[in-house]
Formats: C-alpha cells, structure tokens, sequence
C-alpha cells in the first residue's frame, strides 16, 4: 500500500486536534472530510456562533466539514459513508457508535493523551498534573466498543517536570499526538491497513480521568501541601483551581489560584489561614505553608501575590477555605 492510497476521515474539535489535522494535511495525506462539534452559541445572549479550531482549519484548507448533532443520525451516517474513507482517525472528540467506528475497512484509530490503560476518559492530561505523575504520553489505538479500552498501536513517553503546569503538558502531548498519528500511519501504509495492535493490559489499580467540572476544581486545604500544589497546577491556567476567601466580617469572594510554591515550612495556624512578608503571601495546608504566586478575585484581573497584597489590609485576619 501506498499512502495515497489511504482516504482518511478527522474526527476532532479543539485546538488540540488541529495540530494533528495540520500533519496531516502537510504530509500530504489524503482528508476526504472532517467531523466535528456543531458551532457552539457564544457571546453575551448566546447570539454567535463559534464554530471549533478544527472547522476553521478545516475550511482555511477547502476540507468538507461535517457536524451532526447526533453520531447515529441516518442523514449524517450516510454523508459519512459517501466519502468513502478507508480509515478514519479520532483526536480529541466525543463517543463514536458502531455503526461510525466500524465503517472503515481498516478501522478508526484513536490519538489519547495518556499510556493507556492508565487515564481514561475526557481530562486525561488534566488529571495526571493532578495526581502529581512525572511521567505521561500519548496512545493510538483501535476504538472498539468500550471508551479508550481498543488494541494499543503505539505509544509515546512524555516526562512531566514537578513545576509544570497543564499548558506545558497540554502543549507538548500536542505536538507529540500529532508525531505518533503520522507514525501510526507510516504503520498502516507498512502493513497494508492491518498493523500489529495489541490488548491493553490488565491493570489492577487504574486511575481514571473524568470529565472536570466547576465542583471540581475546588480546593481543598486539608490536604498536604504537595497535593494542593498538584492540584492547582493541574488546574492552570484554564479552567482554574478556585477557593473562598472569607473576609473578618464573613463576607466570601470566589478567588482563583493558578501558582504556588512549596516551601517546606510548617503550617501556622488552621487549614486554610493567611500570612504574608514583605512580598509573599502564604496559605497553610495540612502540614506546610504554600506561597501563593498568581490569583485572581471574582470580577478583577489575574495578578502577582504582591498586587494583591497590596490592595488588602491585615491579610492575616483573612482565611481561605
């Protein structure tokens, strides 16, 4: 088989998956159409339509779009089926039906932002900052008809530093998903359509990668300092770890966290109480203070500890919880 021979089918949304589509179509691999999210209501009264990264990469470079709202709509399985793709390729998107992942004669395979078994699910990259993994990487495989559970392609390693955050994680499995779908390719091309995959592994203690929503991205200050610093950059800079900080009247302000340092001291005071220096301000966790670096209130711009510090009076009768 010759590359040319491939009619491949995208299935992507965010930015995240562009990067891939980019590859692709610069490698001069044949995209026959792209599937993506119906353009989602933006704006003050949900007026505008915004359509995703991938749609507007996509239509920049003449590729038709597809965006059921529903993945086994008749009308859309049939448009899917007349382009007549042979391989359909996954990055970054919903669950597909049977009837959409098995359509082509040499499957659909999938780029996953983690080592597979390890993190399934919608937050892969997410939750491995969160749990404090120095090590992640990305996954292709076969879907089947379980989520993230088809035979292993391939995979990449991908070393997590302790002070990144999940823009740095985020942005390196980027351009590393894009690296192992053009491999996974030149397999393919290789074997005629039929690599050699194999099952994902058994694993007695999986952990897992849920969609995050606001409730979870709560701070807890109970928790050892390591652990709330792992959250909070497993968190940064989107969608954001969030605290309540309580004034000496009562009154409460949602504050969001997007960096901390350890500093190996010893808590002062309860979970969640305030100190400050000259320049730094300090929260006690369970067992040792954290430096808050970079907040930001409710209805104020992201800013230093300083400019916060400096727009606050007698921090030490605040607390956070």
């Amino acid at each position: 088989m010759q590359k040319e021979d491939l009619r491949i089918v995208f299935m992507g949304t965010p930015e995240f998956a562009v990067e891939t589509l980019r590859a692709l179509v610069e490698n001069d691999y044949h995209v026959v159409a792209v599937v993506t999210q119906p353009d989602k209501p933006v704006g003050r009264h949900a007026s505008v339509l915004q359509p995703s990264a991938v749609k507007q990469y996509a239509l920049q470079k003449g590729i038709p779009v597809l965006q059921p709202e529903k993945m086994k709509d008749p009308t859309f399985v049939e448009q899917l089926r007349s382009y007549h793709a042979n391989l359909q390729v996954v990055v970054a998107f919903r669950m597909l039906p049977e009837v959409v992942w098995a359509m082509p004669e040499y499957g659909t395979f999938n780029v996953h932002a983690a080592l597979l078994p390890q993190y399934r699910g919608a937050a892969p990259i997410n939750w491995a900052v969160i749990n404090g993994e120095t090590k992640t990487g990305v996954t292709t495989f076969f879907l089947d008809h379980d989520i993230d559970t088809g035979r292993i392609i391939m995979q990449l390693p991908f070393d997590i530093p302790d002070t990144a955050d999940v823009e740095y994680v985020y942005d390196g499995l980027m351009h590393l998903g894009a690296d192992i779908c053009l491999q996974t390719l030149q397999r393919i091309v290789a074997a005629d359509g039929h690599p050699d995959s194999i099952p994902q592994p058994a694993e007695t203690s999986l952990k897992a990668a849920p969609k995050i929503f606001k409730e979870t991205c709560e701070i807890n200050w109970s928790q050892p300092a390591k652990q709330v610093y792992d959250f909070v950059r497993g968190l940064s800079p989107y969608p954001g770890a969030w605290t309540t900080l309580v004034a000496p009247d009562g009154k409460t302000t949602v504050l969001k966290v997007f960096r901390t340092t350890k500093t190996g001291q010893p808590s002062r005071g309860g979970v969640g109480s305030l100190s400050a220096d000259k320049h730094h301000l300090y929260v006690s966790a369970s067992d040792q203070l954290l430096q808050i670096d970079e907040l930001q209130l409710a209805g104020k711009k992201r800013m230093d500890a300083q400019a916060f510090l400096n727009g606050m009076k007698e921090i030490e009768n605040y607390s956070l919880r």
